[in-house]
């Protein structure tokens, strides 16, 4: 456990020692599963969603045209494609959440920088996703992390709700206990980052580019990286 009141190693820069103060109040670290936990060139999406279309293909009835503008539309507009089809449709999820998941993640490689980095935090570490809790197990599991976090969350725990909405976010984190104020949360798709902004969280963006929005207060490629400057290791 890190004790933010000692002194920052001696490699640490001053932009170091501004960053690692910027979250020396937060015990409670969220993180989103994809794209975020592993990175994009994994490409794990790929595969979900060619699934995806088969499953609205043979659910609706449609072509495979209409199926992929429908999965991409329903993501756009709810969130998520299977808030889309539960809405629209009244597709029943479990089924959905199975098949889409059932991927390869043989080419997934364990990231010992980064669970040392995550180890590393102070406080309570929880995965939160819009997939289902045992596709993140099983990734969490490809990368190494197994036995890092106190409570893995898929949509299911938010009863379906998916994340940028704000009830999804409320669900889960009072499942999880935790106090917004005194949270971080690490995700990839910037719209998700903004209800953690607006109920106090740090926010922190994992992707290649950044995005310029008021909601995001840090931006970074390399979450090992990142977590390492902020527990000053």
């Amino acid at each position: 456990m890190t004790d933010s009141s000692a002194p920052a190693p001696a490699s640490a820069t001053p932009a170091d020692r501004d960053l690692a103060a910027e979250f020396a109040h937060v015990d409670a670290w969220v993180f989103d599963l994809d794209n975020t936990l592993y990175p994009p060139e994994a490409r794990l999406f790929d595969q979900i969603e060619v699934k995806m279309t088969d499953f609205v293909m043979r659910s609706l009835g449609v072509d495979r045209a209409r199926a992929d503008h429908l999965r991409n539309h329903y993501w756009q507009l709810y969130g998520t494609t299977l808030a889309g089809l539960m809405h629209e449709h009244d597709v029943d999820p479990a089924p959905y959440l199975h098949e889409v998941h059932e991927i390869s993640l043989d080419h997934l490689m364990v990231d010992e920088a980064l669970r040392e980095g995550i180890e590393a935090l102070p406080g309570r570490k929880i995965v939160y996703t819009n997939g289902s809790a045992p596709y993140a197990t099983r990734v969490i599991a490809a990368r190494g992390l197994t036995g890092l976090f106190d409570g893995i969350y898929g949509v299911e725990h938010a009863e379906f709700h998916p994340k940028p909405r704000a009830e999804a976010f409320d669900r889960v984190f009072a499942q999880a206990g935790i106090a917004p104020e005194r949270g971080a949360m690490f995700e990839d798709d910037a719209r998700n980052l903004r209800h953690p902004h607006a109920i106090g969280m740090k926010t922190v963006h994992v992707a290649p580019a950044p995005a310029p929005e008021d909601h995001i207060h840090y931006h970074t490629a390399d979450l090992a990286g990142f977590l390492r400057k902020i527990t000053r290791a």
